[in-house]
């Protein structure tokens, strides 16, 4: 009897994330029409795939939010999230607090680095500045980007079959102010590669709303009299 109470119980809880809690955490900040827009970089990842998209508002204009966004990566800025966290798998990030001229440079085809060590990240394949950013999940060794159609690819094959597309958009507002869009397209060859890859989901919230903040916090610096009114 007591079994039985537990498992419709936790039944309940799963039933409820999925209905609740996960549609939350996977549009969070994102209103209705963002969610439904078409970005640069959606083609990246065919259908069929999962798709989050996650915004802020930020008190400073495109051009003025542009500088934080490209200078990310390991090596360079770091991410703006809990480094803290980035670090406990031997990430070794570090956050900037500054816009560094030495990191304004990067080009399709480059490699921004997830670790310092270089041993894994994602290659650019759009670049427009001031408005968008595009990122694949590559083989850093090659840096081509990784496709779940290949199974020579590194982390591809019967297990881990995957793709992956990390957008940034800044849509401008008025007064100033940028939407800052961040959405990932995910797809999976196999029903493993989804199961195993799920937990992966959670991460990404906490991880993305924090950058989302993070950029929010430091581009508004230029605007310190406007900061923090509106998210």
């Amino acid at each position: 009897m007591r079994t039985g109470v537990l498992l419709v119980a936790a039944l309940a809880g799963l039933a409820a994330y999925e209905r609740l809690v996960k549609p939350w955490q996977e549009s969070w900040g994102a209103r209705p029409e963002e969610k439904a827009m078409d970005l640069p970089g959606d083609d990246q990842v065919a259908e069929p795939a999962t798709t989050v998209t996650r915004a802020i508002t930020i008190d400073a204009a495109p051009e003025e939010v542009w500088p934080w966004l490209v200078q990310i990566g390991a090596d360079r800025a770091g991410f703006y999230s809990y480094a803290w966290a980035e670090n406990l798998i031997g990430l070794h990030i570090r956050n900037a607090d500054r816009i560094e001229p030495a990191w304004q440079q990067l080009s399709v085809g480059d490699t921004v680095y997830a670790d310092r060590g270089r041993t894994g990240g994602w290659t650019v394949v759009d670049l427009v500045p001031g408005e968008a950013l595009v990122l694949r999940l590559a083989d850093v060794s090659t840096g081509r980007p990784v496709s779940r159609r290949d199974p020579a690819a590194p982390g591809i094959g019967p297990v881990l079959d995957w793709e992956f597309a990390w957008i940034f958009a800044l849509l401008p507002e008025p007064h100033g102010r940028t939407r800052l869009l961040i959405r990932e397209r995910v797809g999976h060859g196999s029903t493993s590669a989804r199961v195993l890859l799920a937990p992966l989901g959670q991460v990404s919230f906490v991880m993305t709303r924090k950058m989302l903040l993070g950029i929010k916090e430091r581009a508004e610096r230029v605007h310190p009299e406007r900061a923090g009114s509106a998210t």
